[in-house]
């Protein structure tokens, strides 16, 4: 139950002044729904005001004038400002306004009328001695000066909302906060000088400087702090809860070792360490949520498919879900060989299997006759059932809903006391600093060491006027029987960024290098999709022109040139990714950036960066750094949290602080009754930070 002190945040935006039906959508838009969303949008940006004459006034500068009207100039024909030459004493200067401004402004603003003018100071082509003021943003009688703010800020804005217009409802969206008991430990507030809840927002949305903006500043700490650890407070419930509910006992057994020996290749250290974090979850008896982090062709499928010969042996049952079918049956095809091998029967499912076949696997599932099911979303329709499944793998979990995930859970058998454990697997490497915030809730094992015998891939970066001589270097490789990929950014022409599009450069390929040229994109159906990657991993396409798509999982051992056009508009850690989908077989691999000179300094880092590392966790550190805010690592399809007032790359030394201040405050008080707990309350509610609303499901 909500408290009531905080009532008047939770109520519509349409109850601050100003906002009626036409404006509402629009600060809804902006903002939020609730007066709490208008509060929480803070400024970005100061404006500062001088009060000046015409002739000692500064191009480009926003500057205050008191002026007299000497004469309005009515456009000629349409389509023309209405123009407004006013006097100072000292110089002329013209205001300027185009479209709907017209007779009104001889009105209100008659000739000879003194008037107090505000805006940025320009100069028109071709009048070198006259200044102009476009829009002025205040135009106000003279005895009303005082009313122009010397120093203002500037909030987000939106078509039929302007700045100032959202300023209003921010600063009566301040007035309704009421003071609210202090959550924070003050010990901890003492030794950072940080302000008081409501004073911190007073001066967010009031600041005298930049610095006051800047989200180093003490108030944008103290706030950003407030919301990590009700975020982080929240997890640590989840996770709390979680551990409370039993899980099956799982043992390594026999089946696991025999299955290890036969691989052809031993496992890395980090491999072993990950799987033994792994068993010692399935045999403490609690539930199992962890996500198995692991660079791109790292063996996470090999540690999950050992886990499932532990989960065999003891007479359990396993699935594991990808988020397409050329990824489940990739997997299907690294898991079934070894554990058939055994004498387990493992079985894929997706959304081709149809009649009598889908019959058969599905009775097979019910009596315990497969032990493992590989598969797609299929597998959690609502006619699959298992006998006794124990152990849920889940791939690119990101990419599945919270719902979908669960419904795979709830496939565990009836009338046991125990859950299903869950093991999430990702190729995208979190930077640490990050991890606790987009994974709070989960255990985290990294395998960070790649499998000996990967082939390196040779990378470098070449400017798009070689694109003839890469084709030609194209053409001589696959006519010794190798495969590529050829990356674009874009699927067809934008207005605001001028990139070749998908099925342009698919078409000019085919034009000089015959018709072996594939072409895949995210606006192609999926069926269609799967059936042009299948024919390249087959090797019937010989180069596949695609967009990010293929960034994840596709495991092609034959294709050894990744060529990404437009490298420069790509993330760092996005780049990694897409040249991870080479170097998987014997040959030779390479990688060709290109890029549209001249490189921004940010993007020859990155480039710099990609072609001294093939490390994805220490590349990831590196993107965190040079975006330095933004959507780092493309996150907000990994799951990342929506901060309103945390920024979690200027404010990551805070995440670990606040995790700690979380299991401690639930260490010392679990059910948040003491004062300090009461308060840690409000803040969850002030939030919506709460258990109920968890990042991710564990099931």
């Amino acid at each position: 139950m909500r408290p009531e002190i905080l009532f008047p945040l939770f109520t519509s935006v349409s109850t601050l002044k100003g906002v009626g039906p036409r404006v509402a959508p629009l600060v809804e838009k902006l903002a939020g729904p609730i007066v709490r969303d208008v509060l929480f949008t803070t400024p970005v940006g100061l404006i500062r005001r001088s009060v000046t004459t015409v002739d000692q006034a500064v191009e480009g500068q926003v500057q205050t004038f008191v002026v007299t009207i000497d004469a309005h100039q009515p456009p000629h024909r349409l389509g023309q400002p209405w123009k407004i030459r006013a006097w100072d004493g000292s110089g002329f200067l013209t205001l300027i306004w185009f479209k709907g401004h017209g007779p009104h402004l001889e009105r209100q603003h008659p000739k000879g009328a003194r008037r107090a003018v505000s805006g940025k100071v320009e100069r028109p082509d071709g009048f070198a001695s006259e200044l102009q003021i476009a829009h002025p943003d205040y135009i106000v009688a003279e005895e009303r000066a005082g009313d122009i703010p010397e120093v203002e800020t500037v909030y987000p804005a939106t078509a039929g909302l302007p700045s100032r217009t959202f300023r209003k409802f921010a600063l009566e969206a301040l007035e309704r906060t009421p003071e609210l008991p202090e959550w924070q430990d003050p010990a901890w507030r003492e030794r950072e000088k940080l302000p008081g809840w409501r004073e911190a927002l007073t001066v967010v949305h009031a600041p005298t400087s930049e610095a006051d903006l800047s989200p180093l500043a003490r108030p944008r700490r103290r706030l950003a702090y407030d919301e990590l650890l009700a975020h982080q407070l929240a997890l640590a419930q989840r996770k709390a809860s979680r551990r409370a509910h039993p899980g099956p006992r799982i043992s390594a057994g026999p089946l696991s070792d025999a299955a290890e020996k036969a691989l052809p290749f031993k496992l890395t250290g980090a491999q072993i360490r990950s799987l033994s974090e792994i068993r010692g979850d399935l045999a403490s008896g609690e539930r199992m949520s962890r996500l198995l982090q692991g660079d791109v062709g790292s063996g996470k499928t090999v540690v999950a498919l050992l886990a499932m010969a532990d989960v065999a042996n003891a007479g359990l049952q396993s699935a594991l879900m990808a988020p397409t079918e050329i990824l489940a049956r990739q997997h299907f095809e690294t898991i079934a060989p070894p554990l058939q091998a055994l004498g387990l029967s493992v079985i894929l499912l997706t959304g081709r299997d149809k009649g009598p076949g889908r019959a058969a696997k599905l009775a097979g599932l019910v009596d315990g006759t497969h032990q493992v099911a590989v598969g797609t979303h299929a597998l959690f329709q609502d006619d699959v059932a298992f006998k006794a499944l124990a152990f849920t793998v889940i791939d690119e979990q990101h990419r599945f809903g919270v719902n979908e995930r669960r419904r795979l859970q709830d496939k565990g058998p009836a009338g046991v006391d125990w859950g299903v454990h869950l093991l999430a697997m990702s190729a995208t490497p979190i930077p640490r600093t990050l991890e606790l915030t987009v994974f709070g809730d989960l255990d985290v094992s990294r395998i960070d060491e790649k499998p000996p015998g990967r082939t390196p891939v040779a990378t470098r970066a070449a400017p798009i006027p070689r694109v003839p001589e890469i084709v030609d270097r194209l053409r001589v490789a696959i006519a010794g029987g190798a495969q590529a990929f050829w990356i674009c950014p874009l699927v067809s022409e934008s207005d605001k960024v001028d990139l070749r599009a998908a099925e342009d450069r698919a078409a000019d390929l085919r034009q000089q290098l015959g018709p072996s040229v594939g072409l895949v994109h995210g606006q192609m159906p999926a069926a269609e999709k799967d059936a042009v990657m299948q024919r390249f991993v087959d090797g019937e396409v010989s180069v596949l022109v695609a967009t990010t798509v293929v960034e994840v999982g596709v495991n092609v051992p034959n294709a050894s040139i990744m060529v990404i056009e437009h490298a420069d508009r790509f993330g760092l850690a996005q780049l990694h990714q897409l040249r991870g989908r080479v170097g998987r077989g014997a040959r030779e691999s390479s990688c060709v950036l290109l890029y549209d000179p001249p490189l921004s300094e940010v993007a020859q880092q990155r480039l710099d960066i990609l072609r001294r590392s093939d490390d994805g966790f220490e590349i990831a550190e590196r993107d965190l750094e040079l975006r330095g805010g933004g959507d780092p690592l493309g996150l907000k399809q990994s799951g990342f949290p929506a901060y309103r007032l945390a920024d979690p790359v200027a404010h990551r030394d805070l995440i670990a602080v606040a995790a700690d201040d979380a299991r401690l405050i639930l260490a010392r008080d679990p059910d948040l009754t003491s004062p300090r707990g009461q308060a840690l309350r409000m803040l969850q509610e002030l939030f919506d930070w709460k258990p109920a609303s968890p990042l991710h499901d564990a099931g």
